[in-house]
């Protein structure tokens, strides 16, 4: 039986995206993974440039109690430089990453949510901007000021640039990737991974989970620093909960 015209203009167009085989998908995770590779050595040999303007910026947090930097090998200071140039090549490059990620999950999702593309990728970087802001402006002079000044006035804080990178900017990103959780969050709850109702369950064992990780994650041991990581923690978890409600909901 031939259905009316009315009837064929009624029906929605389906499309599927054709399904992959396990080769075709470890080819698309590799051409993925080549552009990240290019976006991000584009953005290091920048980086590179900039490299000593950014070890300034990065030693500001330390005031006046770090007035310089020391290397204790002849390679130390280029590898300081190198270091800091792929690390900013890594941040600058964030949004083609974050695409990248978005056009690999892209064909498992329906096709109304395949639209949100931009929007991972705009959340996803002030998620991440946000968090490497509230750990150069609040967290990295509180943890300094304290660490810096354990035994003064008999000791004297001399550094190597190494160590000194090493330790602001695991920081700065420890800080940032914390704030994407309310992002994967809300990509596991349009997966069907997570709901809002395992969240608020599961919400005193995040807690603890919280306690620990901000544990070890805070170079000081006073209560103040400990606490500069775990409130954000608890905000961002209780944001997440909301984040994954208004994605069912969708």
């Amino acid at each position: 039986m031939i259905p009316e015209p009315s009837q064929q203009l009624l029906k929605p167009e389906v499309t599927e995206t054709p399904r992959l085989t396990i080769m075709e998908h470890l080819e698309e995770l590799r051409r993925r993974l080549a552009i990240c590779l290019v976006a991000v050595v584009v953005t290091s040999g920048i980086g590179f440039g900039i490299a000593g303007r950014l070890i300034e910026w990065l030693k500001r947090p330390a005031g006046s109690l770090l007035p310089r930097l020391a290397f204790f090998s002849p390679t130390e200071a280029l590898v300081a430089y190198v270091k800091v140039a792929v690390l900013f090549g890594v941040v600058l490059a964030l949004p083609v990453l974050l695409y990248q990620v978005w056009a690999f999950v892209r064909p498992g999702l329906v096709r109304r949510e395949r639209t949100a593309g931009l929007a991972f990728v705009w959340w996803g970087s002030v998620l991440f901007a946000s968090g490497a802001a509230l750990a150069y402006t609040v967290c990295l002079p509180v943890f300094l000021q304290f660490l810096l000044n354990v035994g003064s006035p008999s000791l004297e804080p001399v550094i190597s640039i190494s160590r000194y990178l090493s330790f602001v900017t695991g920081v700065i990103l420890i800080c940032g990737a914390f704030f994407e959780l309310p992002l994967v969050v809300w990509m596991l709850s349009r997966l069907g991974i997570l709901t809002p109702q395992v969240l608020r369950r599961r919400r005193s064992l995040a807690l603890l989970a919280m306690l620990i990780v901000a544990a070890f994650v805070t170079p000081t041991t006073d209560a103040i620093s400990l606490l500069l990581m775990t409130v954000p923690l608890l905000i961002l978890y209780e944001l997440s909960i909301l984040v994954s409600s208004l994605s069912a909901r969708g």
